[in-house]
């Protein structure tokens, strides 16, 4: 192991780091708002409330996520209007394209996630608020979402991981996050083992301080419930 190299491109794997970090971050974030209407919705009792939301989670979460990243890179472009439209400055910059592409695919799981944490929430603690005189917004804001928040909140933890290893795709459209950043090192230095393992090595300190993180956060939740009690 040729551990001069591998310091001194650390720098530049740091930046690629960032990037991912960066793209992950929005996307996850991103995907949570557009996720709660779509989960709302999913978890409706009409199906005509259920039937949009269910196209565009089986579309998503039917597909590859290198699939979606390329339909929007290169697919775009073959659209006049698209061209032309005020969109156009965004939707030929990658990093533009792969925000968009990871944000409407990680919003479908998630929104599959708060959908299933709606339906395990106990009907009796629906009932209590419903007889306390809340309406049908108040139980949702005060209840029903809080409620589903601390029951999806593991499975919102290891989207946030698949969504960090799946962020390497942005390198396949020339976006110079953290694998992007150590193919173009290799393509340099003919290194590929040494590179790799140090790309890989942020990975997982990336993966770390996410667990840890949401680790605390679900023991504040769950202390703030008891304290709620």
């Amino acid at each position: 192991m040729n551990w001069d190299v591998i310091i001194k491109w650390l720098p530049r794997l740091t930046e690629g780091a960032l990037l991912t970090l960066e793209l992950v971050a929005i996307a996850v974030i991103a995907g949570l708002l557009l996720a709660i209407p779509l989960g709302i919705a999913r978890a409706s009792r009409h199906w005509y409330v259920r039937a949009l939301p269910f196209g565009y989670i089986f579309f998503f979460r039917g597909t590859p996520l290198l699939l979606q990243l390329f339909l929007v890179y290169y697919g775009m472009a073959q659209f006049d209007v698209i061209r032309q439209g005020p969109l156009w400055p965004y939707l030929r910059d990658p990093y533009w394209c792969a925000i968009i592409t990871m944000t409407l695919h990680t919003a479908a799981y998630i929104a599959e996630i708060l959908r299933g944490a709606i339906q395990a929430i106990p009907p009796g603690e629906i009932e209590a608020a419903r007889a306390l005189g809340m309406g049908r917004r108040q139980t949702l804001l005060h209840i029903i979402l809080p409620r589903a928040a601390r029951i999806g909140l593991p499975a919102y933890s290891n989207e946030v991981i698949l969504m960090l290893k799946a962020s390497a795709l942005a390198s396949t459209i020339t976006l110079l996050e953290l694998t992007g950043m150590a193919r173009t090192i290799i393509a340099r230095t003919y290194l590929p083992v040494e590179i790799f393992f140090a790309a890989g090595l942020f990975y997982l300190l990336i993966a770390f301080v996410l667990v840890q993180a949401f680790k605390l956060l679900e023991r504040w939740l769950r202390v703030d419930a008891c304290q709620g009690r």
